[in-house]
């Protein structure tokens, strides 16, 4: 994967109106400057285990995320006050891909409980010692 330099918060602005217009190559250009920023988003959210489980599943679909955060992402944003601001796309997508990566998780992790069958067989009390055991101690008491 080709390694980009930073660019200005001008030249990104140009990318994303381009990608918005549907220029292909400016919009996997965005896309692929915004994989690293996933990654480290991923390593701030989830705990190594489940990075080691899930991490390439999350970044594949938190990259899809980006084409969609791509398409509604406001060029003339204006803040409370009227005025003009213009924000960088990491800024405007890290609250989303956060969020991804925790409903991700709690999504796989749900699924895995569901799937989870515990060997009932071991609480079986007619196929067990448990019930001969409680009648010894039963009668190491006195009672017959």
């Amino acid at each position: 994967m080709p390694k980009f330099p930073k660019i200005s918060l001008c030249e990104e602005r140009r990318l994303i109106a381009k990608a918005k217009r549907g220029f292909k190559k400016e919009t996997e250009e965005l896309v692929l400057r915004h994989i690293g920023f996933i990654v480290f988003r991923i390593y701030k959210k989830a705990f190594p285990c489940y990075i080691e489980r899930f991490g390439q599943d999350i970044l594949s679909e938190a990259t899809l995320l980006l084409y969609d955060k791509i398409k509604t992402y406001n060029l003339r944003y204006i803040d409370r006050e009227g005025n003009f601001k213009p924000v960088r796309f990491s800024s405007y997508i890290w609250k989303r891909v956060d969020g991804f990566i925790l409903d991700f998780l709690k999504g796989e992790l749900e699924k895995e409980r569901r799937q989870f069958r515990p060997d009932w067989g071991r609480y079986d009390h007619e196929n067990s010692d448990v019930q001969a055991r409680e009648m010894d101690i039963y009668q190491d008491i006195g009672h017959e």
